[in-house]
């Protein structure tokens, strides 16, 4: 990847969270080749302490004005090319909360060709540098936004490049079928017929590879994202109650009355490694109460939009015709999870056999419940994921295999080699790009452009 980069512009953003009152410690990373000269001009480093590659010096950032002290901070020294972005990168460790980071980081931006970072932009330095590819990049952000172990670990599976060994690997050999083609249409007469059958069985081989890939890639975006969960039913039939019992919080109000939630509550929880988002419904039935009316409307949407679909009905009633229209109404490919509650009560004949009967008042059920739940959200199979595509490298990957789809009919169509070349490269060139072999500046600022300023 050969890409030219404004090298000469010296760059600095915070690099942690901030907030008022919390956090002992903010971070402040400067990268450029100005970075020491820039730190230099606005600290007071006291007795004989040495400015060398990963030392950590103790000072005052100082006010250039008023030449009174600032903060107390501590400064991490990385010379190039043995930092995170390749370049001369200082890192000042100063107090947290917001006023004295702010006070710092101003100081750092006044100094001449300093500039505060893009979005992504150290990240981004890192890739140009060498220091990183892309993958391994963006694996660092998947980890800073991890929402479970689960998905920490795939996010170090990138950054350790394990996602780009196998797409590396793929596409060597792609170009390896490639090599064999057009070595016979260059020199055709010299070598010995090339087997149509064997080098169509490679190529399909390498694409069912891939397609293992994409059906691991929406496994990996409910690691990554959460599994959304909608718990839909008649009104008072005790969802808000199965939120709160689940969330282990009273994150709804909870009445005898029916059409006590209006909107949509949203409740994230984890429940062995993998997030799962809960969405507390309006109850749906008939109504002439205008709010409730758009909270059922948007009960409905959420029937549309959820990975799963868990449908709760009063068991001390038993199942009624509204229910059974309530199950009609879910798209029939989403997956389902019939629950029976209050089980604490006396339960009616049921004309429906429930996946799981619970009684969200005192617990009784929910651990048989939430396993079937997870089973239904394909946890068993998520457990042994390894490695997982983000939407980017997903988007490649289907563009490859799309390429070695149009093959297979160019072999079935007797067309010449030429033809098999054509989307051979088009294969490849995905799957380079996806890695950052073939990539550009352009497209490298769209990737980063969604990274945190301080990455």
């Amino acid at each position: 990847m050969t890409l030219s980069f404004p090298t000469d512009e010296t760059i600095a953003a915070i690099a942690s969270a901030i907030a008022p009152g919390q956090g002992a410690i903010a971070i402040i990373k400067i990268s450029g080749p100005s970075a020491k000269k820039v730190v230099k001009s606005i600290v007071k480093v006291p007795g004989k302490q040495s400015w060398s590659s990963h030392t950590i010096l103790y000072g005052h950032v100082i006010d250039k004005k008023t030449q009174k002290n600032i903060d107390e901070v501590l400064i991490l020294i990385m010379d190039a090319p043995r930092s995170f972005t390749g370049e001369d990168v200082i890192e000042i460790h100063c107090h947290g909360g917001l006023i004295a980071v702010h006070q710092v980081l101003d100081q750092v931006l006044d100094q001449p060709n300093t500039r505060r970072a893009f979005p992504g932009e150290f990240s981004q330095r890192a890739v140009l540098n060498g220091r990183l590819d892309i993958i391994q990049a963006e694996a660092i952000q998947d980890l800073i936004s991890a929402k479970s172990q689960k998905a920490a670990q795939l996010a170090m599976a990138g950054i350790d490049g394990d996602i780009t060994h196998q797409i590396n690997g793929l596409r060597s050999s792609l170009i390896d079928q490639l090599s064999e083609i057009e070595a016979r249409i260059d020199f055709e007469e010299d070598l010995p017929r090339l087997d149509e059958k064997e080098l169509l069985h490679n190529i399909l081989s390498i694409r069912k590879k891939l397609n293992e890939l994409i059906t691991n890639a929406k496994k990996g975006s409910f690691i990554r994202h959460g599994i959304k969960v909608a718990l839909v039913g008649r009104p008072n039939v005790g969802k808000s109650s199965l939120l709160n019992l689940l969330s282990k919080n009273q994150r709804a109000i909870v009445t005898n009355l029916p059409g006590t939630t209006r909107d949509l509550l949203q409740s994230e929880i984890v429940l062995e490694g993998v997030p799962i988002i809960l969405l507390d419904t309006a109850g749906i039935r008939e109504t002439k109460d205008e709010i409730e009316q758009i909270g059922i409307s948007l009960s409905q949407k959420a029937l549309l939009t959820s990975d799963v679909v868990v449908i709760i009905f009063d068991i001390s009633k038993g199942w009624t015709s509204d229910d059974q229209k309530l199950l009609e109404d879910i798209p029939g490919d989403t997956p389902k999870l019939i629950v029976g509650n209050k089980a604490d009560l006396e339960s009616q004949p049921i004309r429906i056999q429930p996946d799981a009967i619970i009684s969200a008042l005192n617990g009784e059920g929910e651990g048989k419940m939430i396993q079937k739940l997870l089973k239904l959200c394909g946890v068993n199979e998520i457990g042994g994921l390894e490695i997982a595509l983000n939407q980017r490298q997903l988007d490649l990957v289907k563009m490859s295999v799309n390429a070695l789809d149009k093959i297979e009919q160019v072999a079935e169509d007797k067309l010449p080699w030429d033809f098999w070349t054509i989307d051979l490269r088009e294969a490849i060139y995905k799957l380079g790009e996806l890695t950052g072999e073939e990539i550009s500046e352009a497209l490298l600022d769209r990737i980063f452009s969604r990274f945190c300023i301080g990455k």
